[in-house]
């Protein structure tokens, strides 16, 4: 039976000193009825991933975010080993029956950048804008047969983000995760 909760998969190598990831996480929590926060560095903090739990975690959810922080313009190294072992041939894809069993559910991608977000774009710093950098995850996702879903991003958090930002940011992201889950506008409500 399929779980009407969203998943958020995090990827945070120090989530307790993280500025935007830990605020976002700490507004998810509100809603433990409605959103599993799964924390990719709590749960294996030694890289070795249970491909096979993991596995079932994502048959469970029709709702997927992978949330991490910008790292070399690119996921955290465990979010990478995470899709290198998890999303294998015969599981997420492959051509026998069976073979695509994340076909149709929704993928989205929460990422907090460092930068500011005017340096993310042809004329800026980086000459690229994040969905640009995110082309590879972006096309896992649809190789898997998933609906990929828009980018959410909150960007500055170096050059320092009020409090009044990172609560909108975090509220943002929270109508984020209404819009993509079923029942959007209804889902998570206090």
């Amino acid at each position: 039976m399929k779980n009407a909760k969203t998943l958020i998969i995090v990827t945070h190598p120090d989530i307790d000193n993280s500025v935007i990831n830990k605020r976002w996480v700490e507004q998810l929590q509100q809603y433990p009825d409605q959103i599993t926060i799964h924390q990719l560095h709590a749960r294996y903090p030694d890289g070795n991933i249970d491909v096979a739990a993991e596995q079932q975690l994502l048959r469970d959810h029709d709702h997927i975010v992978l949330q991490f922080p910008l790292y070399w313009f690119s996921t955290p190294p465990l979010l990478k080993k995470w899709l290198d072992d998890v999303l294998a041939h015969g599981f997420a894809y492959g051509s026998g029956a069976g073979e695509r069993q994340l076909a149709g559910k929704r993928i989205g991608l929460a990422i907090s950048a460092g930068i500011k977000a005017a340096d993310y774009s042809e004329n800026g710093r980086y000459q690229f804008t994040i969905d640009e950098l995110m082309r590879p995850l972006q096309l896992t996702i649809t190789y898997i047969s998933a609906e990929l879903l828009p980018v959410f991003a909150c960007y500055g958090a170096e050059s320092g983000v009020s409090e009044a930002e990172l609560q909108a940011s975090a509220d943002d992201y929270l109508a984020y995760i209404r819009h993509i889950s079923s029942g959007a506008g209804q889902l998570l409500t206090n």
